[in-house]
């Protein structure tokens, strides 16, 4: 796909059914995008405010502070212990989507290569690879992973469906990468929200975890963002760890695209990633939703599928999707159509926790109605 055949924004087709759902005496409950609705911790915005004398450029790679707040995350709440992970292996981003969409390019992926993505996939993985020329191919089995692979996209917790991937997984995964000399990526930006057992007690695993990697990193990246665990979506705070000669590569490439996370945000992020009492306490508010929204859409005949960590339910009531997100509007309710995230779950819906109490107590109530 050339860049000038991408395809138009999916979200921009929802409008009609955000507006019918607008219609509901009761307002909309919109379960669609999974944009936060609760507030940044003002620890995290101290720090930002503490920061804006930021006269000077920042700098690509991120303030040693932030580089070192990062190592220290990956050791503490994500068991990548003894591994020799350090601060050349980490790269602060401006959110993760940018680099989503341009990770292809910026590694050199281009024509006649093929980008492998999860079948149930956000979007931006196909969309960088059409970005870079490439061609993306949806699998989650690492056997049919084609030759011409030169970049494998993982995502656990997944989205749309929550899926994860356990270290029998990723270690397959990564064996077979290796085995056509192509880059992996572990996109791990739900990691803390993990709900169903063995989840529920144990840390949803990294592909850096030396269970699976060992000191090992040639050609293995991880990404996380600060905007589930933080509420920081508005602030656009991510990073990329691995590979030290990968991470070296993107380095270059953004120095010289001036891609850099401003001073201000830095600083945040630092603040955010060295406590866990606002992780644990967000944490919390998404499980008491999910406990709420999850019985009230079965009981109102919607099964979920896999589910068992992450910001989503994965969804569906044996009908096209298009059906489903037709019936929710009627209810003032808004989610996102299975169509979205690949051809292969046309019946499934999303609906996200990022609503208040209060709405996503709405949202029962109706579900509940509907089938009284």
């Amino acid at each position: 796909m050339a860049l000038g055949a991408l395809p138009d924004y999916p979200w921009e087709s929802m409008a009609p059914y955000a507006a019918r759902a607008k219609q509901h005496a009761d307002g909309i409950v919109d379960l669609s995008i999974g944009s936060p609705v609760d507030e940044t911790p003002p620890i995290i915005r101290e720090a930002l405010s503490a920061a804006t004398d930021a006269h000077a450029y920042p700098q690509t790679v991120g303030t040693p502070e932030l580089r070192r707040a990062i190592v220290e995350w990956f050791e503490r709440r994500r068991g990548v212990v003894g591994t020799g992970l350090s601060e050349r292996n980490v790269l602060p981003t401006i959110g993760s989507k940018e680099l989503v969409a341009l990770l292809p390019l910026m590694l050199g992926v281009g024509e006649g290569d093929v980008v492998v993505h999860p079948r149930a996939a956000y979007p931006t993985y196909a969309i960088g690879a059409a970005i870079a020329g490439a061609e993306a191919f949806a699998s989650d089995d690492p056997a049919e992973w084609p030759a011409a692979t030169k970049l494998v996209w993982l995502n656990s917790p997944g989205n749309p469906d929550g899926r994860v991937l356990d270290l029998d997984e990723l270690r397959a995964a990564q064996a077979r990468a290796r085995e056509l000399d192509a880059v992996i990526v572990s996109d791990e930006c739900y990691a803390e929200l993990g709900w169903d057992a063995p989840w529920s007690t144990e840390p949803v695993p990294s592909i850096l975890d030396p269970r699976v990697s060992g000191e090992d990193r040639r050609g293995t990246l991880a990404v996380y963002s600060l905007s589930k665990q933080s509420n920081m979506a508005g602030y656009r705070a991510a990073f990329i760890a691995g590979c030290g000669l990968l991470i070296e590569r993107l380095t270059t490439v953004r120095k010289h695209a001036g891609l850099m996370v401003p001073a201000p945000l830095q600083a945040a992020m630092t603040v955010a990633l060295g406590d866990d009492a606002h992780v644990a306490h967000q944490k919390e508010l998404y499980r008491a939703r999910r406990d709420v929204l999850r019985p009230a859409l079965e009981a109102a005949g919607f099964r979920i599928d896999r589910s068992e960590a992450g910001l989503y339910l994965w969804a569906t009531e044996g009908r096209d999707a298009w059906d489903s997100i037709d019936r929710l509007a009627e209810l003032g309710i808004l989610a996102g159509p299975g169509h979205f995230y690949g051809e292969h779950h046309p019946q499934h819906v999303r609906f996200s926790l990022t609503a208040t109490d209060e709405r996503i107590e709405a949202a029962a109530r109706r579900l509940a109605a509907s089938v009284a």
